[in-house]
């Protein structure tokens, strides 16, 4: 008899913080039934992945098991949990369970792609659940910096699992629910096995502080500020926008909203329900003719983006608006890690501006959507489950999580991304590893982060390009080689034009080519684009320092 055994599998969020995409499993072994819990996007930098659009998991693990996905389980509306829904989900094909407010934005997901909205059903929080095969699974409502954020309460034939999703503990949310200690203690008094848990504040000393505790502070800058007050945040914190257009109107300011991305939340947070009471806000036409002290504009692009409100701003105007010496600029946000470069570019370009520029490293008007190591301890306490589970961070994260978790009397272990985990006992073991990797949305194509497009894509910006061509009549040329340079300089250390160095080099290498015996097949063509190329990176190399990417293009006459 064939035994059988829940596993859990993170293919991404488990080595990073951003695209989550967790599976679970049970079953017999190998034909375990499945469910997936998020389906979220990272995003690119220049850096590392220039031109990209969007990061995914690799999901062809899964996309091969598609015949054994029950269900997708989507915790929250933020962009790395949801944001890759409308791209994969064609692999996978299963039925998607949210809560209302994610649902709506899960919906447009799958409705951009050109997909039928309906595969999206939305559930009312616990003790409402879904059965999916072997799995009940429940979405129990905690606080986060989105509304409608909820943990999985996921029964199996093995056990309860709690699958945290991103939360804090916070009493006095602003927007959405706040997190309700009683319950999750009951909760924890039927027995939890496992505990899969948000590891991204664990380094963070002191308990979590609430959404409200910050309205008082952004009230007071507000009317303070003598000039135009602008002020970022994560356009999904809708929490947070409610309080920095309160305390707005409060001072006596119109506000405007600036960036597609928070108009269309607001909208759809007022549509839904989940907004209530937020200020009427005017348009950037209507803005134009208000005092400067009496406008207040809320707009995107709080971790540096350059096409964002912000970026737009410090470089110059943003729909008919701009920022002189004299205003404010708050960044009511916390800078996520790798977008240090970018926020400090608009820090720097706003300050040049003459603009007083209030950053993330005061603690006064911005708090975290996430637990903090008192707080994880207060959630290990409440649930005091056999097995706990680190996710949702880096690796460091996931080890200080873990050793966290063992202090409190807890078996825990580091499972990164493509770690499959047997849950059936009492001690969590790594059993096997499948493969986990990325896919980058590369304009409307998605391609294998082993295929070699971004990795030449980045060797080219770092070292130039050039092509040469060469037309050939049997074994002569008219003109021979010519060379196109891109992203390299036209002179070299010998104060000639790189171009003719190149090109004067490249014809005597033909000519040394015909003398060994060129013709026109096809090997020997190989043989000589070879030839022209290593000229090529040597002749740079020597001129200009570099060992640009070369593309050699041959044709002959017919």
């Amino acid at each position: 008899m064939t035994k059988d055994r829940l596993f859990y599998l993170p293919l991404g969020g488990a080595d990073e913080v951003g695209m989550n995409t967790y599976v679970y499993g049970y079953g017999p072994t190998e034909r375990e039934r499945l469910i997936v819990v998020d389906m979220g996007v990272a995003f690119p930098d220049m850096e590392s992945t220039p031109g990209v659009d969007l990061i995914f998991a690799d999901i062809s693990w899964l996309a091969e098991r598609a015949d054994r996905i029950d269900a997708i389980f989507i915790t929250h509306g933020h962009e790395d949990h949801v944001g890759a829904l409308g791209h994969l989900w064609p692999q996978l094909r299963a039925t998607v369970f949210t809560r209302a407010f994610t649902g709506h934005l899960a919906r447009r997901k799958i409705e951009e792609r050109g997909l039928d909205g309906k595969v999206v059903n939305v559930v009312q929080p616990w003790p409402r659940a879904v059965q999916a095969g072997p799995f009940r699974v429940g979405f129990a409502p905690v606080s986060h910096s989105i509304p409608e954020s909820s943990a999985l309460i996921i029964d199996t034939p093995a056990g309860r699992i709690v699958h945290t999703g991103d939360f804090k503990l916070d009493a006095t949310p602003v927007v959405g629910e706040a997190f309700d200690e009683a319950f999750w203690r009951g909760i924890g008094d039927q027995g939890v096995h496992v505990l899969t848990c948000d590891s991204t504040n664990v380094f963070s000393p002191l308990p979590g502080r609430s959404e409200a505790s910050i309205e008082a502070e952004i009230r007071k800058l507000a009317a303070n500020a003598s000039g135009m007050i602008a002020a970022t945040t994560f356009a999904s914190n809708v929490a947070r926008l409610k309080t920095l257009a309160s305390a707005g109107v409060a001072a006596g300011r119109s506000v405007c909203l600036l960036g597609r991305a928070m108009r269309r939340m607001v909208e759809d947070s007022v549509k839904t329900g989940i907004l209530t009471e937020f200020p009427r806000t005017i348009s950037p036409e209507e803005a134009k003719n208000v005092p400067r002290e009496h406008l207040m504009l809320l707009v995107t692009g709080s971790q540096g983006e350059a096409r964002a409100a912000s970026g737009a701003l410090s470089r110059g105007k943003y729909q008919g608006l701009e920022l002189s010496e004299g205003d404010t600029f708050l960044f009511s946000s916390k800078t996520i890690p790798g977008n240090e470069r970018a926020v400090l570019r608009v820090v720097n370009a706003l300050s040049k501006k003459g603009v007083d520029v209030i950053d993330d490293t005061s603690i006064l008007y911005h708090v975290s959507g996430h637990a903090n190591r008192p707080d994880l301890d207060r959630m290990h306490e409440l649930l005091r489950p056999r097995i706990v589970v680190p996710m949702h961070g880096e690796c460091r994260h996931l080890k200080e999580h873990a050793r966290v978790a063992a202090t409190n009397g807890f078996a825990s272990l580091v499972a990164g991304n493509g770690s499959l985990v047997d849950l059936t006992g009492d001690a969590p073991e790594v059993t096997e590893h499948v493969e986990a990797g990325r896919i980058y949305l590369d304009g409307k194509v998605q391609v294998g982060a082993l295929d070699g497009i971004v990795r030449n894509r980045t060797r080219m910006a770092m070292n130039g390009h050039v092509a040469v061509t060469l037309f050939l009549e049997g074994n002569e040329s008219d003109g021979g080689p010519w060379a196109d340079l891109t992203g390299l300089s036209g002179t070299g250390v010998s104060g000639k034009s790189l171009g003719a160095v190149l090109e004067k080099e490249l014809d005597r290498q033909f000519e040394r080519s015909k003398v060994h015996g060129a013709s026109e097949d096809g090997e020997l063509d190989d043989r000589l684009a070879d030839d022209l190329r290593g000229v090529v990176r040597r002749i740079c190399d020597a001129e200009i320092g570099k060992k640009p990417e070369v593309t050699v293009l041959i044709s002959r006459s017919t």
